[in-house]
């Protein structure tokens, strides 16, 4: 594994185009994301927890529809970077081509026994025709989110993600499953 990571952060170092990035400034912005992948995770958990005790599993769609948006947006505002989430099986955010292949390494990684604090990648990518360093984090489905992502959801709940979400996929999981991940895109400029 540390062979992989070496050979992983030496790719880094190449360039994007014309931009270049050090292996000292991949560390510092791999340590970033994580620590803003760690606050939209705590305070997207505590918002869920607060409303499933006031209001239950009906309120708590709410937040995920409401309030983690403008989680991820205010963190993007103070941080400079895009945050959001996505999954393989969304329910409102696709994944794109990158993230599409980053979460089904983590997929396979996960079956081979890796730890969710294992399962993140990054990348220099060109995103909007800009060099970018990205970034994402495997979410492992908690106890929490098998109310509204698991395989037996209440008709009343099933009902409310169908008004939300037309389009929905992101149900079937399991405890410990991949939910999906955190994404950052990092413009280098």
């Amino acid at each position: 594994m540390k062979q992989l990571l070496l050979i992983i952060s030496t790719l880094l170092v190449l360039s994007c185009g014309q931009q270049t990035i050090s292996y000292k400034e991949i560390s510092k912005r791999t340590d970033a994301s994580k620590d803003l992948v760690k606050k939209f995770g705590k305070q997207l958990k505590g918002e869920l927890q607060s409303a499933m005790k006031s209001g239950g599993p009906l309120a708590a769609i709410s937040v995920c529809n409401e309030k983690a948006p403008l989680i991820a947006q205010q963190l993007s505002a103070e941080s400079g970077w895009d945050i959001y989430r996505t999954s393989l099986k969304p329910r409102a955010k696709n994944p794109d081509i990158w993230e599409t292949a980053m979460l089904k390494s983590f997929e396979q990684r996960h079956a081979d026994g890796d730890s969710f604090k294992s399962l993140f990648a990054q990348d220099i990518e060109q995103v909007n025709g800009k060099a970018s360093f990205r970034f994402m984090q495997a979410i492992e489905t908690q106890k929490v989110c098998l109310m509204c992502h698991g395989e037996n959801i209440a008709a009343e709940i099933s009902s409310k993600i169908a008004q939300l979400y037309p389009q929905d996929k992101a149900t079937g999981f399991k405890l410990g499953d991949i939910r999906g991940a955190f994404s950052i895109v990092q413009p280098l400029d």
